[in-house]
């Protein structure tokens, strides 16, 4: 694997950066060699945030972990990112079968297990109607039914959007392109 690995508000030193690819060559036995790992690492006060980002063919692999140290971090991440990866595996590899990210061995490993994977159930389908509106009356409309995101049709562009409430309690939102 490739590694970029940046820092914001923290000097990236060579323990650190030796640390952070020491624990993500655990999911190396996953991948072919030249996938890219993008890790970006923060720190707001007492916070140690540490963000992993493995993008591939139209898929991205993310996790991001918050603590008081980024050592602990470090480790947290790799294992979210190990537990996600096994427990999509199927679906992963049915979604790249030509060109596959995966080493033979994982995708050999896959096809022993055929079967065990959990499966995604919707339990529950809503219709709504969808009226325009700015993004600050959606963000409203979101709270105000104390939901964590909200589907709408922005005024301004005329496109479907999504809002959402982000883990710092910011908002997000999101433009899809078709």
């Amino acid at each position: 694997m490739r590694y970029i690995i940046s820092g914001k508000n923290i000097e990236v030193t060579n323990a650190l950066q030796e640390k952070i690819m020491d624990k993500l060559s655990k999911l190396e036995k996953f991948f072919v060699s030249d996938t890219e790992a993008q890790v970006t690492l923060s720190v707001e006060k007492l916070r140690h945030i540490i963000e992993v980002t493995i993008p591939f063919q139209g898929t991205i692999l993310r996790a991001e972990v918050e603590d008081k140290d980024m050592y602990a971090a470090i480790d947290e991440v790799v294992d979210i990112l190990e537990r996600q990866l096994l427990k999509f595996k199927n679906r992963l590899k049915d979604k790249h079968r030509e060109n596959s990210p995966f080493k033979q061995e994982f995708i050999k490993n896959i096809e022993e297990e055929k079967g065990k994977d959990e499966e995604i159930i919707i339990q529950k389908t809503k219709r709504f109607a969808i009226k325009p509106m700015n993004v600050e009356e959606a963000a409203m409309q979101m709270d105000l039914l104390g939901h964590n995101f909200f589907v709408f049709r922005n005024a301004e562009t005329d496109e479907v959007n999504v809002v959402y409430k982000r883990k710092n309690g910011t908002y997000g939102l999101i433009e899809p392109e078709f």
